[in-house]
């Protein structure tokens, strides 16, 4: 009887934990398995805008040799209309302008392969260029200007270009203008250098910015260069940035508007131009 009893009661506890041990492993499989089919969170993603907040900075590419929107001085010092303009949104934003130059042809890759976070060169808003960069609002209005040596008695306007030497940078809005009218495209890194090569006459012919070319004759009015015709087309430019900068844009396009508001951006203008080009 009582090893029956005892047989019994030791049946009992083998079972009583074969069961929790079946329980614990079956919890256990469980909530592996609940923590296994839940996805890990992903880090988010940081935003340009928030980069460049942290850091305090914002990387401007340029070219330093476009007079009036970006230049040196007589001090050295660079200046202009465009790096006036894109300063004072930095400093809205609260950050550090800091301007990295380069050449206009090598612009592009520059903030392509992020040396800088935004383009400040009078860069025409172009469909083909939308479609892989973004933009902020226009800040400046110019026209295109058709520009030959003083001695030249040919060439009256866009249709008489057809055949002949046109300094532009390769990438320009401006040298989609000398190639519709047939031109021969000479390739230059910026606006001196198409100057020096038509004041030369080792090209026929420089279609440019009208702005530029004013500023240019007003600071240098015995160079042999006349402005023959001007394109009938207005030209908006604006901030370039790398596609999906969406909130830097918006912050750029935030600091513009305010600034036309309170009359920051007509001022800037008026200083370089003698009138309101920012529309």
């Amino acid at each position: 009887m009582k090893k029956s009893l005892f047989t019994a009661i030791v049946s009992t506890l083998v079972f009583a934990l074969a069961g929790c041990g079946s329980a614990t492993t079956s919890q256990t499989h469980q909530n592996h398995e609940a923590s296994s089919s839940a996805p890990a969170e992903a880090p988010k993603e940081q935003s340009l805008l928030d980069k460049v907040k942290a850091d305090g900075k914002l990387l401007i590419g340029t070219e330093g040799t476009y007079a009036p929107f970006t230049f040196h001085d007589t001090s050295g010092k660079l200046t202009g209309y465009d790096v006036e303009v894109v300063t004072e949104v930095a400093k809205r934003m609260g950050v550090e302008p800091v301007f990295q130059e380069t050449q206009w042809d090598a612009m592009f890759a520059g903030l392509d392969s992020k040396r800088f976070d935004v383009i400040a060169n009078q860069v025409g808003i172009r469909p083909d260029r939308q479609e892989k960069y973004d933009f902020s609002k226009a800040y400046t209005v110019s026209t295109a200007v058709l520009v030959t040596h003083k001695d030249n008695t040919t060439v009256k306007g866009f249709e008489d270009i057809k055949g002949l030497k046109a300094a532009q940078t390769l990438t320009s809005n401006l040298t989609d203008i000398a190639k519709k009218n047939g031109a021969e495209i000479v390739g230059v890194e910026g606006f001196n250098q198409a100057i020096d090569l038509l004041v030369s006459k080792r090209v026929d012919i420089t279609i440019n910015d009208g702005l530029s070319l004013l500023d240019f004759l007003k600071q240098k009015p015995d160079t042999p260069i006349k402005i023959i015709a001007k394109d009938p087309n207005v030209a908006e430019n604006g901030f370039m940035f790398r596609k999906g900068s969406t909130e830097l844009v918006d912050a750029f396009n935030s600091a513009l508007e305010e600034m036309r508001k309170d009359g920051t951006l007509k001022k800037i203008s008026e200083k370089w131009f003698g009138a309101d080009v920012s529309q």
